[in-house]
């Protein structure tokens, strides 16, 4: 999608969703204002002990009696325990979006079938998955989906060659369970935080931010409309992420629905107008200063040996003159330790102003190295009419220990930002976080509008829960891999998708009364293909290289992502828009996706890959090949129809490579492949 067209859209989006509810919160104001209640999310947290149920036997862990509870009052039974095969391949697509191995599920069925002892065989599986290096990369996409990530945008903005190791800090980070106060300061002001260079990856949370084309021929009244826009989308895709609150709104005026004014509004975007884009080093300067200046001399070379080839006429000695200054750029980039050091994709402080241009011919953006600024108050959003200037701080809706909102006076800001975000907003931001991993787990969220906790979303199924399941949350140190084991080890997550009772009474499983049938989104779909062809690359990390290239056998994280041309591979399969922040995919069924499973060159390669595979795994009987292929794709023996049905298919060509693999084909793009119960 063209960048300019996907970000306009967003922006009338959100100006139509701030706009109906003003009015709607208008049409609606009693001829009184009363005082505003404080959403439930701004509220402390609040522990409870579990409530009584009738089935005391069916709770595992802390998690069970508050979903029970209300089970019970709803007159529904949970489901039945999923069979083990089902939950095995259930938690192997939850935690590393890859298929378990048909050795791995029966070495699961066999420990789940000793007495007593399947929470012990989920315990243990658990912990061997969220210890395995692929469960980083599932996590990591998750995140990257919120963070809006790319690793290629247009040629004409900042540069993303260090995009990579964004990603590759994400997956480390949660494979470390880095705690998440950590993680989000971390992306947000880690070259404050005395931590170590190489850490500044983390900063591409900010680095990787859209930027706007400027026409710096136009006047500045124009330009400054292009940066305010770039602030907001700043604010918004931060406020969105750690604090599920729509904080854009406030541009133009009060929150109609939120505690949350223009001044908060203005007082965090000030943070983001005091910073710029920037590649920063990932080494200390003993070895960086070096560096900079060789490279700074290479360009000065690099520039003189170009003119010198347009110069007209050309010198006598043109090539002599080009091969000493080729042999000076050499020999910097050789002899200078550490030349070729990566860079983070990151930002650094520096106050931006959008002045006239000489004898007022167009406009100048005038960064200020080091400095911050505040903001005016822009009525109604507009940067050309504004009022008092609003000092850089936190929200006054969590105002620190002094009563007042957290004023931002070191630098930009950003590690008061940040600090404000996991201290003052605690229970706001933990909260998010605990819900988000909830709906990866369950398929919708204990608040199904996962980046929108304001009174505008959807109220909490079950706040007591939330708060409780949080609160613990925090008390085990901010852990992600805690909070997977004590969902993941509840009888809740641990039920069948099978329960009809259920499915009639609360559709849309709000009860969680059983679990639902989900969909694989399109990476674990195509990862899954790879390893059921067993041609999967499983190596990790780096740059990331075209989905559409034949040798790209790596997981479809490292594909590229570029921000103006997703490649078509993603573009039909549902994957979001790297312009924006995303909560949650949209799911689509489209002729297009049928027609790449049918004729797409990857998936018949791979159906190829497959077949011979099984040939080469189960030798030449039909059963057993076909057995085999159910226990690499589905994690069970075939039916007794479906072993007819294909017994039907191959009969004849037991020998044909062509037959197998379009049986191969017809496995791999089943809805069976492609859903988890």
């Amino acid at each position: 999608m063209n960048h300019f067209h996907s970000t306009l859209l967003g922006s009338l989006a959100l100006a139509l969703v701030c706009t109906g509810i003003a009015t709607a919160a208008e049409s609606k104001a009693p001829a009184k204002k009363a005082a505003p209640q404080t959403p439930w999310s701004f509220l402390p947290l609040r522990e409870s002990p579990p409530p009584k149920v009738r089935d005391s036997k069916w709770p595992k862990t802390q998690i069970d009696p508050f979903l029970l509870a209300k089970m019970d009052k709803a007159g529904v039974k949970p489901a039945a325990p999923a069979d083990p095969r089902a939950l095995i391949r259930r938690l192997h697509f939850d935690l590393t979006g890859l298929p378990p191995t048909p050795e791995e599920v029966e070495a699961f069925v066999r420990e789940c079938a000793s007495i007593g002892n399947r929470q012990s065989a989920i315990g243990n599986a658990v912990n061997r998955l969220l210890a395995s290096p692929h469960y980083g990369e599932r996590y990591a996409r998750y995140w990257l989906d919120l963070a809006r990530y790319v690793d290629e945008t247009a040629s004409w903005l900042e540069k993303t060659s260090g995009a990579h190791l964004y990603r590759d800090w994400v997956i480390k980070a949660f494979n470390d369970d880095m705690p998440y106060d950590q993680f989000v300061m971390r992306q947000i002001a880690t070259d404050q935080m005395g931590l170590p260079p190489e850490d500044r990856h983390a900063l591409a949370f900010l680095g990787l931010a859209p930027t706007y084309w400027k026409e710096l021929q136009l006047p500045p009244d124009l330009i400054k409309g292009t940066v305010a826009d770039e602030w907001e989308e700043h604010v918004d895709t931060l406020s969105r992420t750690f604090l599920g609150l729509t904080l854009a709104c406030a541009r133009c005026h009060d929150h109609k629905s939120d505690p949350i004014t223009a001044a908060d509004y203005y007082g965090i975007a000030g943070v983001f107008a005091s910073v710029r884009h920037a590649e920063r080093p990932t080494m200390g300067d003993q070895f960086w200063l070096p560096v900079k200046k060789a490279r700074e001399s290479v360009a000065a070379l690099e520039k003189e040996r170009d003119d010198l080839k347009k110069k007209k006429p050309a010198p006598a000695d043109l090539t002599n003159q080009v091969a000493v200054i080729e042999q000076k750029i050499a020999d910097l980039k050789t002899k200078t330790p550490h030349y070729n050091m990566a860079m983070a994709t990151g930002v650094e402080d520096a106050a931006l102003f959008v002045i006239p241009a000489a004898n007022n011919k167009g406009t100048v953006l005038d960064f200020k190295p080091g400095q911050a600024r505040d903001l005016e108050l822009m009525k109604r959003g507009d940067p050309n009419n504004t009022g008092d200037v609003v000092p850089r701080r936190f929200l006054s809706a969590f105002p620190a220990k002094d009563g007042q909102p957290r004023r931002f006076t070191t630098g930009s800001g950003r590690l008061e930002l940040a600090q404000a975000i996991v201290q003052e907003a605690a229970p706001l931001t933990a909260r998010v976080i605990v819900n988000r991993i909830w709906k990866h787990h369950f398929g919708r969220g204990i608040v199904d509008t996962p980046s929108e906790f304001g009174p505008s979303g959807e109220a909490p199924s079950h706040p007591e829960l939330l708060d409780d399941l949080t609160a613990r949350f925090i008390r085990n140190g901010w852990s992600i891999k805690w909070l997977h084991r004590e969902i993941l080890l509840s009888a809740a997550w641990q039920q069948s998708s099978l329960a009809p009772d259920s499915e009639k009474r609360d559709p849309e499983n709000k009860l969680f009364a059983r679990m639902p049938r989900r969909r694989l989104d399109f990476e674990a779909w195509r990862d899954t293909t790879l390893a059921a062809a067993g041609t999967l690359d499983r190596s990790f990390g780096g740059v990331a290289t075209p989905l559409t290239s034949d040798k790209n056998l790596r997981r479809t994280l490292y594909g590229i992502v570029n921000r103006h041309e997703l490649e078509p591979m993603l573009r039909i399969h549902d994957f979001p828009d790297p312009a924006a922040h995303s909560a949650s995919r949209t799911e689509t069924a489209t002729a297009l996706q049928m027609l790449f499973s049918l004729n797409s060159p990857f998936l018949l390669a791979q159906a190829d890959a497959f077949a011979a595979r099984l040939e080469k795994e189960a030798g030449p009987a039909l059963n057993d090949r076909i057995t085999r292929a159910h226990a690499v794709l589905f994690q069970r023996p075939p039916t007794a129809k479906e072993l007819a049905m294909a017994t039907r298919f191959l009969t004849g060509s037991e020998t044909d490579k062509k037959a197998w693999s379009e049986y191969a084909q017809a496995l791999l793009a089943s809805n069976e492949t492609q859903f988890v119960d």
